[in-house]
């Protein structure tokens, strides 16, 4: 009778385990991706097309100063890159990236069509000063509907950009070998399609908006913005669509809350096996073990006598007590920051090259040879894209096996020494852009000139071709730090926050941004022309002295550097912690009870 009801019981859970057992998913791999990588790539020549040309469109229709116009355009890459972080939590926590991506490909579709009618019907751009010295600037109406189009490219890019490469990779199965293969063979697609995206929106579409009509160098990239949305809703059928299951930021937010509720408790003299260990099943994190760095984070995970455990072992108030993997995995978020910050500081100067680089090569000679044909010049900005699409393949199939063999590493080099070395590279393209910037200047005070630039000043005779290097060190330091920072926060955040971690880097990107603007308003006010002294950053950059400014920006770099190398000293790498070893044993995987068992080494 016992085991009849034994089997009852089994049969019972059985059934009950069966209901709750989710679907088996149709992975589509390869045959998705003519919609994803072509929804990624007419995207990409959308939004770059028309942003990569704004800081011009702003001085020349819009007629706003250059300092005025290069604030505003910081602030919008600023804003753009930290609304990321609220488009992964939304996307995580309620609508999952597939409608994510849907809702912020129509916006973005909405912001370049708006951008496009400001140079399509006259009323809402200021007019056309031509040679005047005085121009009319744009009227509050023309700023709002301009402003409206921005927000509209805003909302866009906090769903694209933490989510498209998290989409992409969802369409492959990656329990299998072929599933991981087609992952990695994404990703290497993606940055190629980015690349290509960059080249022609640096070259053919600015090339049109600079010399045959703004209105049809705007129209292109909506126009390719919708073939990239048709795409998207044509592949809706067989897209693998995840479904959000909650945020990890909660799990953050409440260990922190409990250690500072728990912060008058004394930690054990053992942590490692005092501590709340639960891990629950069906956590897809990996086991970390335990760590001395950030212990006042501990408090959280001490079991006192008020807290109540579940029949599984969970905490039943998690508001109230956290388990040791909760805390570590808040450890792993906050070791991460430090060296943030030294990548919000390195991207600075990348920023000058998107900006001032621009202004150099407006008052620069930009023909070619001796024809009449003229070089946009936000253009030149494809030479640091050529130099980092032309380095990384080098780096990857020579630099890093050489240097594996000689240190016999995995890798070559760790992540760190990797973002280090471009930080190192962004002193010597700021010294060299200041010496460029000198020459340039003193051409234009010393030899006949090209003509004049409309409210700024006389164009050099020094060619434009004389910006490549600085803008090929640029690349440089990108392939190096900007890839090695998408990587380690990759690796180093916990499994269930790399949406997260993607926004993170975008979101360094943004207060780099606002940090620029600041730092260019600061310098434009302190170094105006009143008591004898020079203002470095004035409309006519042959009056100025930007490579004092550049020189700064060095500086700056310098003492970032310093700063890093204290961070990466300091820094433990994720999984490398501190473990009770026993007979060649370590006791860090534990059952979903809370209670430690040996798992070998």
């Amino acid at each position: 009778m016992e085991n009849k009801n034994m089997k009852e019981t089994i049969s019972e859970k059985n059934e009950t385990h069966n209901q709750h057992e989710p679907a088996e998913i149709n992975y589509r791999g390869w045959k998705a991706m003519p919609f994803v990588i072509g929804n990624e790539t007419f995207e990409k020549l959308g939004a770059i097309g028309t942003l990569s040309n704004l800081l011009i469109y702003l001085t020349t229709v819009f007629n706003m100063k250059s300092i005025t116009a290069a604030n505003i355009l910081n602030i919008f890459n600023g804003t753009t890159n930290l609304a990321t972080l609220i488009g992964a939590y939304l996307s995580d926590t309620y609508f999952g990236r597939c409608k994510t991506l849907g809702f912020a490909s129509l916006a973005s579709l909405l912001g370049l069509l708006v951008i496009d009618l400001t140079a399509v019907i006259k009323k809402l751009h200021p007019p056309d000063c031509g040679e005047k010295e005085t121009c009319r600037g744009p009227t509050a109406g023309q700023m709002a509907f301009l402003l409206t189009g921005f927000g509209f490219l805003i909302v866009g890019a906090a769903g694209i950009r933490p989510c498209n490469l998290a989409f992409g990779a969802d369409q492959f199965n990656p329990k299998t070998e072929s599933g991981k293969r087609g992952i990695e063979s994404f990703f290497n697609w993606y940055f190629f399609t980015f690349t290509v995206a960059q080249m022609i929106s640096l070259t053919l579409i600015v090339y049109v908006q600079s010399n045959v009509s703004w209105a049809l160098g705007l129209a292109i990239p909506a126009i390719l913005m919708f073939i990239s949305c048709a795409l998207f809703f044509m592949g809706l059928k067989i897209f693998v669509k995840v479904k959000a299951n909650g945020s990890p930021i909660t799990s953050l937010a409440q260990v922190i809350v409990v250690s500072i509720k728990k912060r008058k408790l004394k930690l054990p003299e053992q942590p490692r096996i005092s501590l709340f260990a639960f891990t629950s099943s069906n956590s897809i994190n990996s086991r970390l073990p335990y760590t001395h760095q950030f212990r006042f984070l501990d408090k959280a995970a001490i079991l006192t006598p008020e807290d109540k455990i579940n029949e599984d072992g969970s905490a039943a108030n998690p508001w109230r007590l956290c388990s040791m993997q909760q805390v570590e995995e808040v450890k792993c978020v906050v070791r991460v920051l430090p060296i943030w910050v030294s990548a919000v500081i390195y991207h600075i100067a990348i920023v000058q090259q998107h900006t001032y680089s621009v202004f150099q090569a407006v008052q620069s000679d930009r023909r070619v040879g001796k024809s009449s044909f003229k070089i946009p010049a936000a253009s030149y900005y494809v030479f640091l894209m050529l130099s980092m699409t032309i380095w990384i393949p080098i780096y990857d199939r020579i630099v890093v096996p050489s240097v594996k063999k000689l240190r016999g590493k995995q890798g070559g080099i760790t992540l760190l020494q990797r973002v280090g070395f471009g930080i190192f590279l962004t002193i010597l393209c700021m010294l060299v852009s200041a010496l460029v910037e000198d020459r340039r200047r003193s051409i234009a005070h010393s030899k006949p000139t090209l003509g004049v630039v409309p409210r700024k000043g006389a164009v050099s005779s020094m060619s434009a071709l004389w910006l490549i290097p600085q803008l090929a060190i640029a690349g440089f330091a990108e392939a190096f730090t900007a890839i090695g920072q998408v990587e380690f926060y990759y690796k180093q955040f916990p499994e269930n926050m790399r949406s997260v971690a993607g926004a993170l880097f975008f979101c360094g990107m943004a207060v780099s941004s606002y940090l620029s603007s600041f730092l260019i308003s600061i310098v434009h006010t302190a170094t105006q022309g009143s008591h004898g002294r020079t203002n470095w950053l004035p409309e006519d950059l042959n009056q100025g002295r930007l490579d004092c400014f550049y020189y700064l920006i060095g500086a700056l770099e310098v003492v970032n550097l310093a700063y890093f190398l204290v961070c990466s000293k300091w820094y433990k790498y994720k999984g490398s912690g501190s473990a009770t070893v026993v007979n060649g044993m370590e006791l860090a995987s534990r059952n979903k009870h809370g209670n430690e068992k040996e798992s070998a080494v």
